[in-house]
């Protein structure tokens, strides 16, 4: 056993498996085996493993200029082309960019620049988030108060209330809704729901509702039609700024270039991105905010002299060169719109399984999906705990596919962009096989209804 204290892991459970290497959509363990990457290792592998083109543009990068920071007004070339083609890109009105390193630090980052620029525009009682259960924003102070996630809570004595962070309903109609209700009743009851939030709290003291456009880590949510129309629309009416963070669903992910053009969220105030910015060749983030946010919080830093935020590597010139070279990569050779093929695909081959007696719901959107588990298929009654989650996902991997049970006992499913129906089709030959042996194990440990 190593040294290392190992992220989001079982701390009595470490060292199950070492990857050695990776080629295209594939990656192999120290004992040569090979598995299908189904979750584009933490969803963020969007041209697979071993992209020349962006390896070599690191080498090349590096060789030009390894390191600069951008503290003091200093800045490089490949920083500042890669915000411009940021701008240009995102439905984030006079889009201005501030980059980090991590999905987490990128929230942390839009928490503080909320508060700096309801400040600056004399609301300083403005600050309070509105997030949502079962959502999932990092795990750094502030993201993991954002996250609405038990695991990432417990004994870690977050800051909610210092912080302002307010929670609402989970758009999930398979678990969230009412007997009876249907799929508008279930949006309106829990738009109503916000709406009642925002009233009790006060409307002056809310500055933002943070959303994925489609969950990741906490089961794959894809909220009914209507839903972020009539949340967009309480958020109008009491002047409290969208803020997509699409660290997951940005960069073809959905099948379109942002989560948010899938599910109908227009013009954010602010988005965040990660993971897929850099193919996760290289740590990158970017938070980026609307225009006239940005300037308002020009006098204020000139007044102290400094914005006083950022980071070490903020803009690092291998990562951002990797970053507009991914773009590049994705605009040039349509990436977006194979997604798009593949995924309306993968979507069609993971509804196959709804009739397996061990499914209870298959969701998703692009390529990315998830195929929750259930005790009882009639009532729709979950498992305790996540032991039938994690059987699955190892059953997955002994038959060569590496996935991850979320939510519990949901496997999830985000293979890199690049895959083909081929690949889709190997993937769901090996779920299948540890669906059935899943089952085998349910039903022998007396978990599932006869």
């Amino acid at each position: 056993m190593s040294n290392i204290i190992y992220p989001t892991t079982n701390l009595k459970a470490t060292e199950t498996l070492t990857i050695e290497r990776g080629d295209g959509a594939y990656v192999y363990d120290n004992e040569g085996n090979q598995y299908l990457e189904g979750l584009a290792g933490l969803w963020c592998t969007s041209l697979g493993y071993n992209n020349r083109e962006l390896i070599d543009t690191a080498a090349e990068q590096m060789g030009k200029l390894s390191y600069s920071h951008m503290f003091g007004g200093k800045t490089h070339q490949v920083g500042m082309d890669l915000a411009d083609k940021l701008t240009a890109m995102v439905p984030v009105e006079n889009a201005k960019v501030f980059f980090g390193n991590s999905g987490s630090d990128a929230n942390d980052s839009h928490v503080k620049m909320l508060r700096y620029y309801f400040n600056a525009i004399g609301k300083p009682e403005k600050f309070k988030i509105i997030a949502r259960e079962r959502s999932y924003h990092g795990v750094t102070v502030a993201s993991a108060c954002l996250t609405g996630l038990p695991p990432n809570h417990t004994n870690f004595d977050l800051p909610f209330d210092a912080l302002g962070i307010l929670r609402t309903d989970a758009p999930h109609y398979f678990r969230g809704a009412l007997p009876g209700e249907s799929e508008d009743q279930f949006v309106d009851r829990i738009v109503n729901n916000l709406e009642q939030l925002i009233l009790q709290e006060g409307a002056d003291t809310i500055a933002a509702f943070i959303a994925e456009p489609i969950t990741g880590a906490s089961g794959v949510i894809v909220p009914p039609k209507g839903y972020y129309e009539k949340v967009q629309a309480v958020l109008n009416k009491y002047d409290i700024l969208f803020w997509a963070d699409e660290v997951i669903t940005g960069f073809g992910r959905t099948g379109n270039d942002f989560g948010c053009t899938t599910v109908g969220i227009e013009k954010p105030a602010m988005m965040t991105l990660a993971k897929q910015l850099s193919s996760a060749y290289m740590p990158i983030s970017a938070s980026v905010i609307r225009g006239d946010m940005y300037e308002a919080m020009i006098e204020p830093s000139t007044k102290v002299g400094v914005f006083g935020h950022g980071y070490t590597y903020s803009g690092h010139p291998v990562a951002a060169a990797v970053s507009l070279k991914t773009l590049e990569i994705y605009e040039r050779d349509n990436i977006f719109g194979h997604a798009a093929k593949v995924g309306e695909y993968m979507q069609k081959r993971l509804g196959e399984f709804r009739d397996h007696p061990l499914v209870g719901e298959v969701r998703g959107a692009g390529m990315i999906g998830a195929v929750e588990m259930v005790s009882d298929k009639k009532t729709g009654a979950g498992f305790d705990g996540g032991a039938v989650g994690y059987f699955a996902m190892q059953a997955c991997q002994n038959h060569g596919m590496i996935t991850r049970a979320v939510a519990g006992n949901s496997l999830a499913f985000c293979p890199p962009l690049i895959v083909t129906e081929a690949q889709i089709d190997e993937m769901v030959e090996k779920l299948a096989k540890a669906l059935d042996e899943t089952l085998d194990f349910v039903t022998r440990e007396g978990l599932i209804a006869a």
